[in-house]
């Protein structure tokens, strides 16, 4: 070869070397990093391998020593020093490994080991190498020839390995199984299963197998069995690292926050001998990475990604001076370890760089290694050098071996053509929920399978869901099962049975006998039904949520205001917040919290319900607290006594808000305080209530003053001092809020028990209580206890069965002390006739709260649960609903979806933790309506019927298809409009076919309005629409049905379409606005339409032509025969069209009025319908079609629309 054109640093390579072997230098590379390393001819010296000169080592302190490029440009994955030789692998996220020999990081070997994807873990054996990529083991010898090769299933997502022995080996991934091989049979032997899914961390001692899950939990397995013998809940949002040393198991991590993870830099610290976390420690840097070094003593090495690394005791403190920082090429370091000497660390950061870092000048990466073997550098005679830049020099100068075979690269053409492997499909539920962005699609995660796995083999059924075939339609009626035997029937979860009708058919009022709207649960993510009804029944929310209006496309105070009008508009008949849930999917900030569920884990129950409805509960309040607090306050929520709210403040900040003082006082005397404010608490339970097994008394009100008055001893950060130092941190309370909101997070065992223990306690005292009061009257028998709480009986006392698992008060009292104190307690009746009414007011700094709300979790292994609300519904609300003066009590009620019950108060406190567990709890300043104007003045004005632009880019003038009204045409009371609407599918229908071949629906397919279309009904523009709005929708639509429907792809695409194309929020109003005037609205099947739309239309205003042309238990006939047969017109003849069917509509109210003479002859019209069932029968409900004859437009009216 000739070397004059080259690099002149590398013209020191022989030419007899092997031209693979020569180093490619890339230009964006330090040269330093390439090791110039000279082969003999006559063998490989080591010894003439020397360290360079500029590199210093102090003895006992990690300094670096080498560092050289394993794959330019191409992140290392894993590193792992060899357990048999003196060498260090290195793999990258190629699938390509390389192996350095010595501290002087001489190139050893280097191989692929997989064409696509990387490697995740390196196993060294005495006779080769381990490689684990995503879903291949393949074990190699060390020159890179290849030993065995196991695949696994293509739907595998392996991340580590074990080696329990020396014949025996276990790989984990983020599937809910490990898989343990016999590396002698190269066959599986045993499958584990693993409760929680997402192995990617295991090691072993002599006591246990520990394993790392991707859910930020540690589980201990017995070495035998592998049975979870304990567990760690880690970190609350995933597992970065952990390792484990004597006694000790050290772990960092991400916690979750409201903005989404954040690496947490307290290290959890748990002790093995009594299985229990001793003090967190806290690092200076955000750990990654983690390992024990036991030298001298048991150090930590905590490594963050960006490069720094700290070393510190499991058991002190760390010290900002421990902190050394490596010098990575690329911005991240993707990869470390340490020898089994403990003398050497490598560390691989994302440009392919590998670092070597040592305590010696010549360590020793293990403390007993063998000799390594190397190849016999290639011996070949001397040639002459070429020059490739000569033309004419002939190629047979290259020597090869003379063969008359065929040459392996010589391959037929049928066998050598690119084949690539077909990509699989892409989740529907990932197109129906994507959002474009230019070129980009953003969807949330479906959470359908697990994380970064994608299989290729799909099966066509999952055995998972057949044992929810069985399960019967609704809790009433239904025969006792054995997991349910404690559940009361209303308190199961609740589905509605659909038919071949859908929803006609099934009978809601069975379930809900009041005058209460209930909510339907079969939309996605509606397990937030009971909140809404709490927020609902709160008279000051309810008023300022439908005061409030907007021009946001997606507010969810606009969406609640519109949903509280349905439940206001309401007899009992169910609502569906789908607009509202349609408007809480497209919150970035509910996607980041965890909100959004996917459809499998919501109908399998997978989320912990009761802490989601707490998380939704913050959430929720805080974003009605953004959307108000962007808009001027209305004036009718002005207090009596002044101005309601302070300027950049919402209301929702006035009625929920707790002002408070942060309080940091140092050890050295040094007090920090800052001021905040939250909307809702969190119980904060006793340390050790467990453990207490004597019963100790404690009051709901001394932990609510504990939680709301927290004190807490925390590591914290001193100016004064200018380090972290332990501080006490205390909360002061300065203005209590109208509406106390307490989470009461009870989401373990331990905080179950503390409620169980304290109910029990409170059911002693008060049989004490009252059996000391009965007995200074009268000496009662035991058969006469029941008589006591009857009105008959001479004391009002409760019965037994009301006294039992209660321990939360219907009221409270609260006051503020003069040196910023609280002081809290339990409030009875009693207290009032004792203390008297003005002991309760105001001007005494004392605040009565009374309950009015509980949202329980119904635990129900076979379902996943459910949540109910127990709601205590005020005077003002029977009012409303029974249209009669007079009417004052207040009553607690049960919302379970869309069943509804009245219950006795007593059941609303009492919370028996086998399957009724508490969530959420409501308290209400006394008298708070009486606070506040309670107007509500409609924000819905005439101008949204007026001329709006299109969103559109190609709208025209030319197609436009209505004519706004104008300001002398608005409507009034009593006027009709026909109305038409058009729908998509953006989920298929869910049905399954029982053994006897009739089909049950499971779940309905998913609807969304496209096109409304209203037209006048009366003047002398009768029969020309006003509203033609095509509706734009960014969820992934699965059918246009533009058979049915007329929308075709591209209609309701803002870029391309030519209709007048609006938001779903700008038509609704619309509707409303027309709604709240009073119109009539004339159209055929308006039941579905406006259910789709989710619009509460009173019955009176509804003129269906459905049922004005209908038989009892007959058939309902389709507007397009009834055009035919009535109007003799031909419609829907290739697809439907809303402006004909609207107008059409009309056409036939008017023809019934005729025909029934304005409904004064009803026999004779009796007459008319049955010879229209007579002659639909006989033509079997088919419109005739002759040749040459097609369907009439009624181009006179359409040529009038142009004119105008």
């Amino acid at each position: 070869m000739n070397f004059e054109g080259l690099d002149p640093g590398l013209a020191e390579y022989a030419p007899a070397m092997h031209s693979a072997l020569d180093p490619v230098l890339d230009a964006h590379l330090n040269p330093s990093l390439l090791q110039n390393v000279e082969l003999d001819p006559e063998g490989v010296a080591l010894e003439a391998l020397p360290v360079q000169e500029s590199v210093h080592i102090m003895e006992g302190v990690y300094s670096e020593l080498h560092s050289v490029v394993a794959e330019v440009g191409v992140p290392v994955s894993v590193s792992h020093f060899d357990l048999h030789e003196e060498m260090l692998w290195v793999g990258s996220h190629g699938g390509h490994a390389t192996s350095f020999f010595g501290p002087t990081l001489e190139r050893y070997s280097s191989f692929q080991v997989n064409g696509s994807d990387d490697i995740r873990q390196i196993q060294s054996l005495e006779n080769g190498i381990l490689f684990l990529t995503k879903n291949n083991l393949k074990y190699m010898a060390r020159g890179g020839l290849i030993i065995f090769d196991y695949l696994l299933d293509e739907s595998e997502d392996m991340h580590s390995l074990l080696l329990t022995d020396s014949s025996t080996l276990l790989i984990g991934g983020l599937q809910n199984h490990i898989l343990e091989i016999d590396l002698n049979t190269v066959q599986e032997t045993q499958k584990y299963t693993v409760e929680t899914p997402g192995v990617t961390i295991m090691r072993q001692t002599n006591r246990f197998f520990f394993c790392g899950h991707t859910s930020g939990k540690v589980s201990l397995r017995d070495l035998r069995t592998f049975k979870v013998e304990h567990e760690f809940d880690a970190f609350s949002g995933s597992l970065s690292d952990f390792d484990v040393h004597g006694n000790l198991l050290a772990t960092c991590g991400f916690s979750s926050r409201l903005t989404g993870l954040a690496c947490d830099r307290f290290l959890k610290v748990y002790d093995l001998r009594m299985m229990r976390a001793i003090t967190p420690l806290q690092v200076h840097v955000d750990p990654a990475f983690l390992r024990f070094i036991p030298t001298y003593t048991s150090r930590l090495a905590i490594i963050s990604q960006s490069g720094q690394c700290q070393f510190c005791e499991p058991t002190g403190l760390a010290n900002p001076a421990d902190i050394f920082h490596v010098n990575p090429v690329g911005p991240l370091l993707m990869t470390f370890d340490v020898s089994a000497s403990k003398q050497a660390l490598a560390f691989g950061d994302s440009e392919g760089c590998v670092h070597l870092w040592t305590d010696s000048p010549e360590p020793s990466f293990n403390p007993y290694s063998r000799e390594t073997e190397f190849a016999l550098p290639c011996l070949v005679d001397s040639l002459p050098p070429l020059d490739w830049s000569q033309d004419l020099l002939p190629l047979s100068l290259i020597p090869v071996p003379l063969t008359t075979d065929t040459l392996l690269s010589d391959w037929p053409a049928a066998n050598s053509a690119p084949a690539p492997r077909r990509a699989p499909p892409v989740d529907a539920e990932i197109l129906r929920t994507m959002k474009k962005v230019g070129f980009i699609g953003y969807a949330p995660n479906p959470r359908t399978r697990l994380r970064n796995q994608i299989p290729y083999r799909l099966k066509e059924s999952d055995s998972e869901f057949d044992s929810f075939s069985q399960v019967t339609e609704s809790p009433i009626g239904r025969e006792e099962e054995p997991h349910l035997h404690m559940v009361s029937k209303k308190y199961r979860k609740v589905t509605i049975k659909y038919s071949k009708l859908g929803l006609e058919d099934f009978d809601f009022k069975h379930y809900n006998k009041t005058l209460f709207a209930g909510l339907e649960p079969h939309i996605p993510n509606a397990y937030c039904n009971c909140m809404i009804q709490v927020l609902y029944f709160l008279e000051p929310v309810r008023c300022l949520i439908q005061n409030h209006l907007c021009q946001k496309e997606f507010c969810l105070a606009c969406e609640l205001g519109f949903l509280f009008h349905m439940l206001d508009l309401s007899r009992g008949d169910p609502c569906q917040g789908s607009n509202f849930l349609r408007a809480f999917r497209t919150i970035p900030e509910a996607s980041a919290l965890g909100l959004i569920l996917a459809d499998s884990d919501e109908a399998s129950g997978k989320g912990n319900l009761a802490r989601l409805i707490q998380r939704w509960n913050r959430f929720i309040l805080t974003q009605l607290h953004q959307d108000l607090q962007e808009l001027e306050v209305p004036q009718a929520y002005r207090g009596a006594g002044g101005s309601f709210c302070s300027s950049g403040d919402s209301v929702i900040g006035q009625l929920f808000s707790c002002e408070m003082e942060n309080c940091s006082l140092c050890r050295c005397g040094s007090e920090t305080v800052r001021a905040s404010s939250t909307l809702l608490f969190t119980l904060s339970y006793p340390e050790g209530s467990n453990s207490d097994k004597t019963g100790k008394n404690c009051d709901f009100a001394q932990v609510l003053k504990r939680s709301i008055c927290l004190e807490q001893n925390t590591q914290a950060w001193c100016d004064n001092c200018e380090k972290y130092q332990p501080t006490i941190q205390t909360r002061n309370i300065r203005h209590l809020p109208d509406i106390l909101v307490i989470n009461c997070e009870v989401n373990s065992l331990k905080e179950a028990d503390f409620w169980r223990m304290q109910a029990e306690v409170a059911f002693k005292m008060a049989i004490k209580k009252h059996s000391g009061e009965i007995s200074k009257n009268k000496e009662f028998a035991l058969a006469d206890w029941k008589e006591l709480g009857s009105p008959e009986g001479i004391l009002m006392c409760p019965s037994i069965e009301e006294l039992k698992n209660v321990w939360l008060p219907f009221s409270i009292q609260m006051k503020m002390t003069k040196n910023k104190g609280l002081d809290v307690c339990n409030w009875t009746d009693g207290d009032e006739m004792q203390w008297g009414p003005a002991r309760a007011e105001e001007e005494h700094g004392v605040y009565v709260y009374d309950l009015m709300a509980t949202v329980v979790h119904i635990l129900d292994s076979r379902t996943g649960g459910s949540l109910v609300a127990h709601i205590k519904v005020g005077e003002t609300y029977h009012q409303r609903k029974e249209v009669s003066e007079g009417v004052t009590h207040q009553q607690w009620y049960l919302f379970n979806d869309f069943l509804i019950e009245p219950i006795d108060k007593h059941e609303a406190v009492q919370f028996d933790m086998n399957w009724k567990v508490p969530a959420i709890l409501y308290y209400i300043k006394r008298n708070l309506n009486s606070k506040y104007n309670l107007n509500i003045k409609n924000p819905i004005e005439a101008s949204v019927l007026l001329a709006e632009a299109s969103l559109a880019r190609k709208q025209r003038k030319t197609h436009t298809t209505f004519i706004p009204l104008m300001l002398n045409e608005m409507p009034q009371v009593g006027d009709l409009v026909g109305l038409d609407a058009e729908f998509v599918t953006l989920n298929e229908e869910e049905a399954e076919l029982r053994s006897d071949g009739t089909k049950s629906t499971i779940k309905p397919s998913q609807m969304s309005v496209a096109r409304i279309t209203c037209v006048r009904g009366q003047g002398p523009n009768e029969g020309i629409p006003f509203i033609d709005d095509y509706i734009s929708t960014q969820e992934q639509v699965v059918d246009y049905l533009t058979q049915y429907s007329g929308i075709k792809p591209g209609d309701l695409d803002a870029k391309i379409s030519s209709k007048h194309l609006t938001t779903l929020k700008s038509t609704y109003l619309k509707l409303r606005f027309l709604i709240d005037i009073g119109v009539k609205f004339v159209g055929h099947g308006l039941q579905k339409d406006f259910r789709v739309i989710n619009l509460m239309v009173p019955k009176d205003q509804v003129l269906d032509t459905v049922y004005l042309f209908h038989m009892p238990r007959k058939r309902m006939i389709s507007l397009r025969f009834l055009a035919w047969y009535f109007l003799d017109l031909k419609i829907q003849g290739e697809t439907h069209d809303s402006i004909e069917d609207a107008r059409t509509a009309l056409q036939l109210y008017r023809k019934y009025l005729e025909l029934s003479k304005n409904g004064t002859e009803p026999e004779s019209f009796h007459k008319v319908l049955k010879s229209l069932y007579e002659k639909g029968r006989k033509m079997d409900w088919k419109v005739p079609e002759p040749e040459g004859q097609t369907s009439p437009k009624n181009a006179a009216v359409f040529s009038s629309v142009l004119a105008l």
